[in-house]
């Protein structure tokens, strides 16, 4: 046996929305997360995140040396210019450098998709497979939201996915995958990964895992690992607005290579498709969802009280441009003291820059990427506060890791507050408040583009939340998404 294990290391993770205009580059992924060997290590070091548990490991592991190829996310957006993503591929296979490995870990999201390939991540696996051989094993780790081409289980011998949503469980997933891959290192013990496609494409609004089907099926999948062969059954539910041949709920299993878990893996696929319904959400229009903030507040419930635009939420591939719920708002004629995040727009942050804190901004405020999702709304107000855009998460979704928003700009008129942001990102952390000037304690309303994560920071911070649904790119009835790939009959 080797006194000393050799593990390759490297991450890609991205989201891909099949329906925006917006392309993802390079420029997304070197503004988000961009490092390679010691860079990599210090970076991740103390995060909650997967490449944290790879640190982790090699700092309290004395037979293991990581090396760490380049490890890079992207937030969720469009299609990868393929150019862009063949130069990331070709960075990660580079920098492995030359073996041999013991062993091969990447963390990827699995919802990859470029302007010329369904299946990315299988594309790269299939490079670093010929690269490292065929008996070296790869472990991945993958997001639940991930679309995973089952050519896959032929490709790699452990894989392992998030078990939460909101995803604050990143580290313990690194920490899993890692567990089989040493588990076959020091102990010899040989892995295999079983799939089964399930014929649906689950809504994420209703995948929160504090309850509900996706709180279900998570205990399901866990219940199983006390079997001894199965180390790991995990469900994925694919990315809703990622259209791919690969788009659907998938049970997986990774067990002992000798094990027959044909059955267990049946169940798995037979709970997720019993639960099929309970994955359709209800639609609340922003107008409805702020009467019902008013009457809240008037009953005294403590604010802020969270208005959630689902339909325009960046970690679903929005596109931080839709007008519904500020004007929702504005015609509703509310005095209420609320912030609005935000606006994706780099020309109106510039724009803002140029005139410094404190000076009076005219400017038509979004409908300028894809204005069927509503027109511009036209505001006149004063610049109050201008950022660098970068903080350090504090709260439970990858705690500790740094944050880049571009540049960002506060916007004020009377009680109400804009931001508006050079990157397409949303508040998602508490350090986000700080970073702008906001004291929760004294906001009424929080009119937030977002979904589930952000409640994991926000929820303890909240009186109540509302979500609601304006017109943008990631609606809830999915009848209405123009898929190519995936079955009208996987649809809820």
């Amino acid at each position: 046996m080797n006194e000393r294990f050799r593990i390759a290391v490297a991450r890609l993770w991205h989201e891909a929305h099949s329906f925006t205009p917006l392309l993802t580059t390079l420029a997304d992924f070197r503004r988000r997360e961009w490092s390679i060997g010691g860079e990599a290590e210090a970076f991740y070091r103390g995060t909650a995140t997967e490449i944290g548990a790879v640190v982790a490991l090699a700092d309290g592991a004395a037979d293991v040396e990581v090396r760490y190829s380049l490890c890079t996310a992207a937030p969720p957006g469009g299609l990868t210019v393929e150019a862009d993503m063949r130069a990331i591929h070709d960075l990660i296979v580079e920098h492995l450098g030359e073996g041999p490995f013991d062993g091969v870990y990447l963390s990827l999201h699995g919802a990859t998709l470029s302007t010329e390939s369904v299946s990315p991540d299988t594309d790269l696996l299939r490079r670093i497979r010929a690269r490292v051989g065929p008996e070296v094993p790869i472990a991945i780790s993958c997001d639940m939201h991930a679309c995973l081409n089952p050519e896959i289980a032929g490709i790699v011998q452990i894989l392992t996915g998030y078990h939460t949503y909101p995803h604050v469980d990143m580290r313990e997933t690194g920490e899993r995958a890692l567990a089989m891959l040493m588990s076959e290192l020091r102990e010899g013990r040989r892995h295999r990964v079983h799939m089964s496609p399930v014929p649906m494409l689950p809504l994420s609004h209703m995948m929160r895992t504090a309850s509900g089907p996706m709180r279900e099926l998570v205990e399901i999948g866990e219940a199983l690992t006390a079997d001894p062969a199965i180390d790991d059954a995990t469900f994925f539910c694919s990315f809703t607005y990622a259209d791919s041949p690969h788009s659907s709920g998938l049970a997986t299993i990774t067990a002992e290579a000798s094990a027959d878990v044909a059955a267990p893996l049946k169940a798995m696929h037979d709970a997720m498709m019993a639960r099929r319904e309970a994955f359709r959400a209800p639609v609340t229009p922003a107008a409805e969802g702020l009467t019902r903030a008013e009457a809240l507040l008037a009953a005294g419930t403590k604010g802020p009280i969270a208005i959630i635009d689902t339909a325009d939420n960046p970690l679903s591939g929005g596109i931080g441009d839709t007008t519904g719920l500020l004007r929702a708002f504005l015609d509703g004629g509310s005095t209420r003291r609320a912030v609005f995040s935000f606006f994706f727009d780099p020309e109106l942050v510039a724009r803002a820059f140029a005139l410094g804190e404190g000076a009076a901004i005219e400017a038509p405020l979004g409908g300028r990427i894809m204005p069927d999702y509503g027109a511009p709304v036209p505001f006149a107000g004063r610049v109050v506060k201008l950022t660098d855009g970068r903080f350090r998460n504090e709260g439970p979704m990858a705690h500790g890791l740094p944050v880049s928003l571009g540049r960002t700009a506060v916007l004020a008129r009377g009680d109400l507050r804009i931001v508006v942001t050079e990157s397409c990102q949303s508040v998602n952390d508490p350090a986000w408040c700080r970073l702008h000037g906001v004291d929760l304690g004294e906001v009424d309303l929080f009119l937030v583009k977002a979904k589930n994560h952000f409640r994991a920071s926000f929820e303890p911070l909240c009186g109540a939340m509302i979500e609601i649904e304006s017109p943008g790119p990631a609606p809830g009835d999915l009848r209405r998404v123009p898929y190519k790939y995936v079955p009208r009959a996987y649809l809820l």
